[in-house]
């Protein structure tokens, strides 16, 4: 029979994915009726089928009967259909990898991983998972080393802190971190150098880099997002003047200004690798696209995404130049497609008849079913609370995930992941007492990180009982069946 060496492990494996299953809801997506306004039209298509080519499993694979397919495929099925070779492949495709990491998701837990008495602004993982940094209103940034334990690799006291650090990034080799506050400079500090304790420009020199003008002076704005190229020789950034900046870390100067905004920008990222198309999203309720090719030559953008009804508070980039995310103050996540962008830059703005401040007043009842006349966006998801700050979003990794979700904090201190194509409301993680303004998903493994006003950072992972990353790896995925999913190159 097959897998009769097995046959305990696979059962326990398969009541493990069964449970997980029906506790997230991410099979039959009945957890929440929050779903999208549109996918019916061709572009919602798209993003569907691209979804769906990222996370599928091999079509024999999921064949039930013959000429008829299975979906979602069990795990038991697909590793019965791969050890019988029904792919002709002889392993898992990266689909089929996807599928499965998938519906790992990160629900289970709480794991506190450390607590400060000054609110959480800021956290995200290294581009390889290896290190995770957070950022606190204290002045304070960590970073914490994943492979060992999370001890503190770096302890980082800012410099000329304004309000509180607004953002921070790690170069894409690892060894620099930029940070910003409410102020034109933002400073850099050295990653890699053996110092523990950073304290700017006592311990360690925190390099400066002035994003205003020549001929401004003083503290003429505040930078709010910022974001380093693929090849981490440039920073764009947004500010609280409603400009975009390019910085050119080489030359050590500003490389391009532009007008983008009546209001703050509040989120600023590149499009894709090649750094040339830049996402700005800004309290004046408008995304932009901008094209660094034509920029100098037209000196507008290249297009212009209506849809909110209020601030934008964040964007993310799904890495493909055409599809990403925002985060709004009208209580509402935002699919994009920038094919459907318009040309107009003198778009409709607002026509609210009610007044209200995000900052310390709840959304007013009157606007929650108001709808954007001419919205552009491919749909719109609804659950969380978007209050107090500018709370993040973000899609899901692709390389476990195939970019299948969306999460984000949320003022009512949890943590909402949305299914990217169904729009269901697919987990609700429930453990901080104040608002969780940042979250971040491990890269590889079906690990999410939270950081909230309540000074904590929680980890919360797909296992019901904690364990250290270093037992996990060898009782789960050495030695038994769980070999035959991970240790397969995604080829």
């Amino acid at each position: 029979m097959l897998f009769s060496d097995h046959e305990t492990d696979i059962q326990k494996m398969g009541y493990a994915f069964s449970k997980l299953e029906v506790n997230s809801g991410v099979l039959d997506g009945s957890s929440s009726t929050n779903e999208p306004d549109r996918l019916s039209n061709s572009s919602g298509h798209d993003i569907a089928h691209l979804t769906k080519l990222r996370t599928g499993p091999h079509v024999n694979l999921s064949r039930a009967l013959p000429g008829q397919r299975e979906f979602p495929v069990s795990t038991v099925k697909m590793l019965a259909g791969r050890e019988a070779n029904l792919s002709g492949r002889g392993r898992f495709s990266s689909g089929d990898c996807r599928h499965v990491l998938s519906k790992y998701l990160p629900v289970n837990g709480p794991c506190v991983v450390d607590q400060m008495s000054s609110r959480a602004y800021v956290s995200q993982f290294s581009a390889d998972g290896s290190l995770f940094l957070a950022a606190f209103q204290g002045s304070q940034i960590r970073i914490y080393d994943v492979e060992r334990g999370w001890k503190v690799q770096k302890n980082i006291l800012a410099r000329s802190l304004r309000w509180t650090i607004t953002d921070t990034c790690l170069s894409p080799d690892q060894r620099h971190l930029i940070y910003a506050s409410m102020s034109p400079i933002a400073h850099i500090v050295n990653v890699g150098s053996s110092t523990k304790d950073s304290h700017a420009n006592v311990t360690e020199v925190h390099e400066g880099f002035d994003f205003s003008s020549p001929n401004e002076s003083g503290y003429s704005f505040g930078i709010f997002s910022l974001k380093f190229s693929t090849d981490g020789r440039e920073v764009v950034a947004g500010g609280s003047d409603g400009n975009i900046y390019v910085y050119d870390l080489e030359a050590k100067k500003l490389s391009l200004q532009i007008s983008a905004h009546v209001s703050d920008v509040n989120s600023v990222c590149f499009a894709d690798e090649s750094s040339h198309l830049i996402y700005s999203g800004s309290d004046d309720n408008f995304c932009k696209v901008w094209d660094r090719r034509c920029f100098r030559a037209r000196g507008k953008p290249a297009g212009v995404l209506m849809g909110h009804l209020e601030g934008i508070t964040f964007i993310d980039s799904r890495g493909d130049g055409r599809y990403l995310i925002s985060n709004g103050k009208d209580q509402s996540i935002k699919l994009w497609d920038i094919r459907k962008m318009s040309s107009d830059a003198t778009c409709y703005q607002r026509y609210r008849n009610y007044e209200w401040d995000y900052r310390w007043m709840d959304y007013p009842p009157q606007a929650r079913d108001l709808k954007h006349p001419y919205d552009q966006s491919v749909a719109t998801y609804k659950g969380h609370s978007v209050l107090r700050t500018l709370i993040r979003c973000y899609f899901s990794p692709e390389s476990s995930t195939g970019q299948k979700y969306i999460y984000t904090g949320s003022h009512d201190s949890c943590i909402y992941i949305y299914d990217l194509v169904s729009g269901a409301q697919v987990a609700k993680l429930q453990h901080h007492k104040s608002t969780v303004r940042d979250c971040s998903w491990h890269p590889n493994y079906p690990t999410l990180v939270s950081s909230s006003w309540d000074g904590d950072i929680v980890k919360w992972d797909s296992l019901e009982t904690e364990r250290p990353r270093h037992l996990l790896t060898r009782r789960y995925f050495e030695g038994d069946i769980f070999t035959k999913i991970y240790t397969q190159p995604l080829l």
